[in-house]
């Protein structure tokens, strides 16, 4: 009997597929529906930092009229932050699989005590979704990265339960930030995020967003930094995202040294039985190659159990494909 169980972020996960944050994972019958497919966890769709800050009455709403300002506050108050917490609390009734909640913040401010009553509601793990736009050309880099390590820091204050940072793949060193981050006890990144990519509609002269979705190429963007970070950080948990349409990239990304990965696209593409569709892959290659559980071939391919490292060091694609014709 294959054993498909992994470890990620000190949870036991029944296989390595997770799904990502978004309208996927909004509701309770989606969440058992998605379970009933074979997913191990699923990360809840985000609450925003301007959501709670709102709550706590934080964040300034200026209005010419009161009554607006009022029923800003209020309806934020009823139907993000309190319904956020019940879906937790349903969700983990409904379903056997871990619920990890999820905060996008653009801010390390004091949000961040609202934190506990995501534990409180009985979350399993906490997921961090951050970015920061470099857009102001005084800072250097550290003042951008001293923000993630300072939100590290003030959340593993508050919280006991499992940290995790889905970091995008803007930083001038990704192996340093996460280095950083497991110092000060998060448990696990995730790479890469998604964000909102701009675009130009050349017909209507306006600034439209790009395609939402993932493709199966996007996977490369990760496969190169899972694999170089699987090594310099053995006790932190890593997770690939972006780009895993199918079993084969599953199975890739365990390869470079994964614990788990996170789908989105794909599921909204092909529906919840994709889930099942990439299990059933990932069984047949492990019986074909005679690999009996997940740790037997995790991290196989990391850049530091493979013989020639120096391929995932090469960056200039003209010296290394400079023979092609």
């Amino acid at each position: 009997m294959l054993n498909l169980e992994t470890t990620y972020v000190g949870l036991k996960l029944k296989n390595p597929i997770i799904v990502s944050s978004s309208g996927l994972t909004s509701s309770v019958p989606r969440i058992v529906e998605l379970e009933k497919a074979g997913a191990s966890a699923v990360v809840l769709k985000s609450l925003f930092e301007e959501q709670i800050l709102h709550e706590a009455g934080l964040l300034d709403v200026s209005s010419d009229y009161p009554e607006a300002s009022d029923y800003i506050r209020n309806y934020t108050k009823a139907n993000s932050v309190s319904q956020y917490l019940t879906l937790i609390k349903e969700a983990k009734a409904a379903v056997s699989i871990p619920i990890i909640a999820s905060i996008n913040c653009v801010s390390s401010k004091d949000w961040i005590t609202f934190a506990r009553r995501i534990e409180e509601a009985g979350a399993d793990a906490l997921e961090i979704n951050v970015f920061f736009l470099a857009t102001d050309s005084e800072k250097p880099s550290s003042y951008y990265e001293k923000i993630y390590l300072e939100l590290a820091e003030k959340l593993r204050a508050a919280i006991s339960i499992p940290i995790v940072f889905k970091l995008g793949r803007y930083f001038t060193n990704i192996l340093w930030i996460i280095r950083e981050l497991y110092y000060r006890k998060v448990n696990g990144v995730v790479l890469f995020n998604r964000f909102y990519e701009p675009d130009i509609d050349i017909s209507r002269m306006k600034m439209v967003s790009s395609e939402v979705f993932s493709n199966p190429a996007d996977i490369h963007n990760s496969l190169r930094s899972i694999a170089l970070a699987a090594d310099i950080v053995p006790g932190l948990s890593l997770a690939s995202s972006t780009g895993i349409h199918s079993g084969e990239a599953v199975v890739k990304m365990l390869l470079a040294g994964a614990n788990a990965t996170q789908v989105c696209s794909a599921v909204y593409k092909s529906g919840p039985a994709i889930i099942t569709q990439m299990l059933s892959f990932i069984e047949k290659w492990m019986a074909d190659k005679g690999f009996n559980k997940i740790e037997d071939f995790r991290g196989l391919q990391s850049y530091a159990r493979i013989t020639d490292p120096a391929a995932y060091e090469r960056s200039q694609f003209m010296r290394h494909f400079s023979n092609m014709e």
